[in-house]
């Protein structure tokens, strides 16, 4: 299993453009596989991939995740394969949903058929990314078109997917998922499940099952957990992650933080890969009252698991 880590607000604060490149240029020196930007109501997460790869040689960069309602799949493509082209083909396009409370109450936009709107919006990006033209008539989408970007390649196209209908359209037409709030159990017994018997119905390589949580090593396992609890609460509200906790059995986002101490850990991230993730996303975060010393004793800890 790679480790990846995730890029942008440190200690409360945004990061800014040199930060973003900081962080990703520390992240490649330590070893991680991949550098994660979420795309929030900052800094734009493509142009943060774009700008990190510049700076940086090896490190894979990726979206983790572009919301897809408020781009047109055939602008989310010339912006994919333009990053593609701009880093030198480490750039991994995550897309998803978003959320009812984000695209429907602050954006004004529908949210009533989340399927149908990524099932749709899949099948235009999918063909545009590897230089096909498309010709779709949907009930959202009707596109007649092609995206040329000179020297891009088809970056790796992952669908946060959570419910068993998205995850069978990550299997069976992108690359792979990435998830958020996703533990050990329902990645086993529900998310890789789904998702590699839709991957091999549709003849597709395995994919790639990207999952990310909070980490923290630390001696108080406990203690750890009412801090993520608080610091991660809005995340037990959505109802998208709602589902993935309950699911596990799991009251909030505490309960499925990986903490504890440097062999708890270490345990608890082998039975991720046991479970079939593939790349754990790293979201670092202080869990007792130094926060630097906190951050400083994950960091140790994830950097000599990358380079194991």
């Amino acid at each position: 299993m790679k480790i990846g880590i995730g890029i942008g607000e440190i200690g409360g604060q945004p990061a800014t453009v040199d930060g973003l490149i900081e962080q990703t240029r520390q992240a490649e020196a330590d070893g991680f596989a991949s550098a994660w930007f979420a795309n929030i109501f900052g800094f734009d997460a493509i142009l943060g991939c774009v700008v990190a790869a510049r700076a940086t040689s090896r490190i894979e960069v990726g979206t983790a995740v572009v919301p897809t309602y408020p781009r047109h799949p055939t602008a989310m493509a010339q912006q994919a394969l333009s990053a593609s082209a701009a880093c030198g083909g480490r750039f991994a396009l995550g897309i998803g949903l978003s959320h009812k409370i984000v695209i429907e109450d602050m954006l004004g936009l529908s949210y009533a058929k989340p399927y149908s709107h990524m099932k749709e919006y899949v099948e235009v990006l999918d063909p545009l990314l590897r230089g096909e033209g498309v010709g779709h008539q949907g009930m959202e989408y009707r596109v007649a078109a092609q995206v040329s970007v000179a020297g891009a390649k088809a970056p790796p196209l992952l669908l946060a997917a959570l419910a068993p209908k998205m995850l069978a359209l990550a299997g069976s037409r992108t690359d792979g998922t990435i998830t958020w709030m996703t533990a050990e159990k329902t990645i086993r017994d529900h998310t890789v499940p789904r998702i590699c018997e839709a991957a091999a119905a549709a003849g597709r390589p395995s994919p790639r099952v990207v999952c990310g949580l909070p980490i923290a090593v630390c001696d108080d396992p406990a203690g750890a957990r009412e801090v993520a609890g608080r610091a991660f609460e809005i995340y037990g509200s959505l109802p998208s992650y709602r589902a993935m906790l309950d699911r596990e059995g799991a009251r909030g986002p505490g309960d499925v933080a990986v903490v504890g101490d440097e062999s708890a850990v270490g345990e608890q991230l082998d039975r991720l890969a046991a479970a079939g993730v593939t790349e754990f996303l790293a979201a670092p975060f202080p869990a007792d009252d130094d926060p630097q010393a906190s951050l400083a004793r994950t960091r140790e800890f994830l950097v000599r698991r990358a380079n194991a």
